[in-house]
């Protein structure tokens, strides 16, 4: 839990008593690799906060192609966030790569703390503005540069991730084959 209130500070002061509010509502849990935290057509009950470990969330076309939406690692946020706001049944699955322990709020339980502790709105707020604006750099990206370019610049941006989970699944979030991913890497150890 000290994990979770430092990283809260990076974007509001709660007093103890707010603390002490906040963590009254908050649920402690361990996931296994392969378990699922939200699966599509369940609706999304939580924000989920990683304290250790890491997910995906992705989804299933009908012909059974994955496609990875986004990862999760220490100290971010996941699950099925229209999901979550609608309270109507997700669209996306989100998985355990690893043994993976979260903290959790309810939608019930988020409502009464907009209440109580107003300071988590704002955290709130921050948090899906930063979702949009990563969202949507991730789209204008995806238009406007090669898949060799994207790698790059994911493994840049999120190097901890790139090192974590496997290459087919960073290909999928690229939007590329893994065949072509290890074509673009084999590349780049050439040109280097």
């Amino acid at each position: 839990m000290k994990s979770f209130f430092e990283y809260l500070k990076r974007y509001i002061q709660l007093t103890e008593v707010e603390e002490g509010i906040l963590a009254s509502k908050l649920k402690h849990r361990t996931y296994l690799k392969g378990q699922y935290i939200v699966q599509a057509g369940d609706v999304c009950r939580y924000q989920t906060f990683i304290l250790a470990g890491k997910a995906r969330t992705f989804c299933l076309t009908d012909d059974g192609n994955e496609h990875i939406i986004s990862f999760g690692i220490e100290n971010w946020w996941v699950g099925d966030l229209k999901s979550f706001i609608t309270q109507t049944p997700a669209e996306a699955d989100v998985q355990c790569l690893a043994k993976t322990q979260v903290i959790q709020i309810s939608y019930t339980h988020l409502e009464e703390l907009y209440k109580e502790v107003p300071k988590m709105e704002r955290l709130f707020r921050l948090i899906i503005q930063n979702a949009y604006v990563n969202s949507q750099r991730r789209i204008i990206r995806n238009y406007s540069m090669s898949a060799k370019e994207r790698y790059l610049l994911f493994c840049k941006e999120y190097p901890e991730i790139a090192q974590r989970v496997p290459q087919y699944m960073i290909a999928s979030y690229l939007g590329i084959t893994k065949e072509f991913l290890s074509n673009i890497r084999s590349q780049i150890v050439k040109e280097n």
